[in-house]
């Protein structure tokens, strides 16, 4: 049996909290992340040029729009 046991080994009490507070940091990490990303997207303007001359299958179609800052 093994008899050196201790509550406050990394595969016990202090482990759990290492990895639950690793991983709430993780997520607060990727949630600041992506308010970011969702902030920068919705202020980023476009127009479209030329809506007539759209292609319905066109490689070429990024070339129309133009973004608005």
């Amino acid at each position: 049996m093994n008899e050196n046991r201790s509550v406050f080994a990394l595969d016990g009490i202090t482990g759990m909290l290492i990895a639950t507070v690793l991983l709430l940091l993780i997520l607060a990490g990727l949630t600041v992340w992506g308010l970011n990303v969702q902030n920068t997207s919705a202020t980023n303007y476009y127009d479209v040029k030329d809506e007539k001359s759209i292609k319905m299958f066109s490689t070429d179609n990024a070339k129309h729009i133009v973004d608005v800052k």
